[in-house]
């Protein structure tokens, strides 16, 4: 755990990583070793964003268009030279704050499992290659969620909890695993907006978290630093939430 190059040569994707848990991300298995290519919609900036960094470059692109995914995954190729890591977070974000009963999750889980399922098989001949191959799912943020949508952010993690045990299943065979990481209230600056405009839920977010704060991307970054590493070479089909510990359901 204490080796500081602990992705050295590695070669990872990782998407909608213009800001927030994206970019902590990135820059965490950058200094981890990793050459990263962060990937990000076309008004972005993502490329700009990090020209000055050396082992990270900024690719623009659809992400949210299934039949788009495997041109991505040839582009990324191209520039990467191979793959070893992908970390998969698409930017999926409703009018405003789901409650339970709103009709919007199930077209969100869709779009996410089409979208998810696309860009991996893109990138399953690569990943075959790898001595390393990583999938890593983000789930969405307790901030698409309105206080009354506890049960809905409960399905939607179910939801990718069952689409990733797939995948593990999947790419198993060829020493390649496949978890997820399901975020609390993470403070990026898509929820900041939606807790600048709701602060009663920001609220709620806090009250609900035994840390009694909302979460930082990089305490995101630094699990999923934990998955793609070698340290979770035998944990596969699995999620790990980082919510700070939850004081209700």
């Amino acid at each position: 755990m204490a080796d500081p190059l602990r992705l050295y040569g590695l070669k990872a994707i990782v998407l909608s990583a213009a800001s927030g848990i994206g970019e902590a991300v990135s820059r965490t298995l950058l200094k981890h070793g990793a050459s990263v290519l962060a990937v990000d919609r076309k008004n972005s900036g993502v490329e700009q964003h990090f020209k000055a960094i050396k082992g990270i470059e900024g690719h623009s692109a659809s992400l949210t268009e299934p039949m788009r995914m495997p041109a991505l995954m040839e582009e990324a190729l191209d520039k990467l030279g191979g793959l070893d890591i992908l970390i998969n977070d698409f930017p999926l974000q409703p009018d405003a704050p789901l409650n339970d009963d709103d009709a919007q999750l199930d077209r969100l889980l869709d779009a996410r499992a089409d979208l998810v399922m696309s860009i991996c098989r893109s990138a399953l001949p690569a990943l075959k290659k790898s001595p390393s191959g990583r999938i890593i799912n983000i789930g969405f943020l307790r901030s698409i969620f309105a206080a009354g949508g506890s049960r809905a952010f409960a399905m939607s993690e179910q939801n990718l909890a069952a689409l990733t045990r797939a995948l593990a299943a999947e790419g198993g065979e060829f020493g390649i695993t496949a978890n997820y990481v399901q975020p609390g209230a993470i403070m990026t600056p898509t929820s900041r907006e939606v807790y600048r405009k709701d602060k009663a839920l920001r609220d709620f977010c806090i009250s609900s978290s035994a840390a009694q704060r909302l979460g930082e991307p990089v305490d995101v970054a630094k699990v999923v630093l934990f998955l793609a590493s070698d340290d979770a070479a035998f944990v596969s089909g699995t999620g790990i939430v980082v919510d700070g510990g939850r004081t209700r359901p």
